[in-house]
């Protein structure tokens, strides 16, 4: 395999876009937002572990690195291409089997649309350890009590807080320091530590201790769960050592859809990786590439299918148990034609379906990848939501709580009846990890890998999926410069929030189609991070090449 030449490897087009970054070529690769966390996992590399032991120690260092976007409480997913297959990794929690219904409407009211943003009412079951496990046992080389050493030792020392996690922290302060156990655990002066201030998180590090030893059974049946099921019950949570105990892991089988001669794989449902491929689906019938990559035109298509995804998505996606589509029926061909037909390259439309995403939710997540001299590669996916979760934390092992349960939906709300809260559901879920591939020369029925990669960020992620792709595959750009443009991110009706670093020229002519446009300073907030891996040929010669998003602290490590 030569990839060199095309587009997203090693490009011979100057990055038109300034940044702070340069792509990094080598064998062995870990692309994170937290340098300390590619270095963690670098360190499993140069021991001799392959690239999912390098994920999971990053993941483990990420939960104590950027605890406002994930920690020991979160859900994962992850894709890991193994040399020869593609396989799909699902760690999300499900809902505590007391959760129906009437216990949210009896609380709060028979209104509600969701349920809480924050607080011990929207706690599930956090699957991210489980995933961890998972990989390890299934892929990795090293002991997996190896694994968790660097995140132990980092949250024992301590870490220097950096400049754009501490940012989020501290913006969230006055909404959560009121929650259980957020101000002892996240507000150890009693405000969000400084810029290079030491943060350090003993309590983690005792729960990373009982994951080492027991590969994760004592925070499923164990000391930890027992502990979580403790707090939950002192604050009126419904969360249970059997909701704990029954929960599991599970490998499931990517989605995909071809465009421009490759393949991109999600996650299935209960996750919108589905938007990514219907969007993309839509945008085959455009050609792209003969349009100005900035221009309005081209921006413009890729709004209003993006836009037309998340109209179906928001209305079907679910639980898969509960679904009332299939993804098979949502990328059927003739359907994806007729949605394309639907698009006025002169004019902004709103879909007729509505959206229950919040506009101006804030994304709680952390992406990584991983790639080794042997060919392994790890898409990798982590989160506690919106921002430190549900701002609950168990005190003695620093568990901070997820709030996926916001994701459901109650009987007051008419968008998607498949979403509705209940006993041992997962709810509609952001987080979203992907991969590329492309048919391999002369055997048009096998896949070769292409790119790891994923763009952080609650219902950007998949928008960051579709404009990172046609600017690789339809307008040739490298991998730095697709990482570095300007991002936009679609709401709700007419409403597109975009980068300040977008072309004047480009706002200008969106608002005379009708997008109701907002310009945007805060590019952590709206408009993700991404980490990107592609290979370049032979691993073992050749390698990859890697970039990582200016938008976060973030590091490409390699060797």
């Amino acid at each position: 395999m030569n990839t060199a030449s095309l587009p997203g490897g090693f490009s011979a087009q100057p990055n038109p876009y300034s940044s702070v970054r340069l792509p990094v070529f080598a064998r062995n690769l870990v692309s994170t937002s937290h340098p300390q966390a590619a270095q963690a996992g670098l360190h499993m590399l140069r021991r001799g572990g392959n690239a999912v032991d390098a994920a999971v120690a990053a993941a483990a260092a990420m939960a104590v690195l950027e605890p406002v976007s994930n920690g020991l409480g979160s859900d994962a997913f992850a894709l890991v291409w193994d040399g020869h297959h593609l396989h799909g990794l699902n760690a999300s929690g499900r809902a505590p089997q007391a959760w129906t219904p009437d216990f949210f409407t009896s609380r709060f009211g028979p209104d509600a649309l969701t349920p809480p943003k924050r607080g011990i009412h929207s706690v599930t079951v956090p699957g991210a350890v489980s995933g961890w496990v998972a990989l390890s046992e299934r892929f990795g080389r090293l002991p997996f009590a190896d694994l968790m050493q660097p995140a132990i030792e980092l949250a024992e020392r301590g870490y220097a807080v950096p400049t754009v996690v501490q940012g989020k922290w501290a913006a969230v302060v006055d909404e959560l320091r009121h929650q259980p156990g957020f101000a002892q655990a996240f507000l150890p002066e009693g405000r969000a530590p400084r810029v290079g201030e030491l943060f350090r998180f003993p309590a983690a590090a005792n729960a990373l201790r009982a994951i080492a030893a027991t590969r994760g059974e004592a925070f499923y049946r164990g000391e930890v769960a027992q502990a979580m099921v403790r707090f939950s019950a002192q604050h009126g949570g419904a969360l249970t050592e059997a909701d704990l105990a029954a929960h599991a892991p599970e490998w499931v089988a990517p989605i995909a859809h071809a465009y421009r001669g490759h393949t991109l794989h999600e996650l299935p449902p209960s996750g919108q990786g589905v938007a990514a491929l219907l969007a993309l689906g839509i945008l085959e019938h455009f050609n792209l590439a003969e349009l100005p990559v900035d221009g309005v035109a081209s921006q413009h298509l890729q709004i209003e299918a993006m836009k037309l995804a998340f109209a179906d998505v928001y209305r079907f996606v679910a639980d898969p148990t509960a679904m009332q589509v299939t993804v098979a029926q949502l990328l059927d061909p003739d359907y994806l034609a007729q949605r394309a037909r639907l698009i006025d390259p002169h004019r902004a439309q709103a879909p007729q379906a509505g959206s229950p995403a919040d506009p101006h939710r804030q994304g709680g997540t952390i992406y990584l990848t991983a790639a080794d001299e042997a060919g392994m590669m790890v898409s990798f996916i982590q989160s506690n939501y919106m921002g430190f979760g549900s701002g609950c934390v168990e005190p003695t092992f620093g568990i901070s709580l997820q709030n996926r349960g916001h994701g459901f939906g109650l009987p007051a709300s008419p968008l998607n009846p498949a979403n509705l809260v209940g006993p041992g559901k997962r709810p509609f879920h952001t987080i979203i990890p992907a991969f590329l591939t492309r048919p391999v020369p002369g055997q048009p029925t096998q896949l070769e890998p292409v790119m790891s990669f994923g763009v952080m960020g609650a219902n950007m992620q998949p928008q960051g999926h579709l404009q990172t792709l046609v600017r690789l595959l339809d307008h040739g750009q490298s991998l730095q410069a697709a990482c570095d443009a300007p991002r936009w991110r679609v709401t709700t009706g007419l409403a597109v929030q975009v980068e300040a670093a977008m072309n004047p020229h480009t706002v200008y002519g969106l608002r005379a189609l009708g997008h109701e446009v907002e310009v945007v300073a805060d590019s952590y907030q709206d408009f993700g991070a991404g980490q990107f891996i592609w290979r370049l040929g032979d691993p073992g010669t050749q390698g990859y090449v890697a970039a990582s998003d200016p938008r976060r602290d973030g590091l490409v490590a390699g060797w």
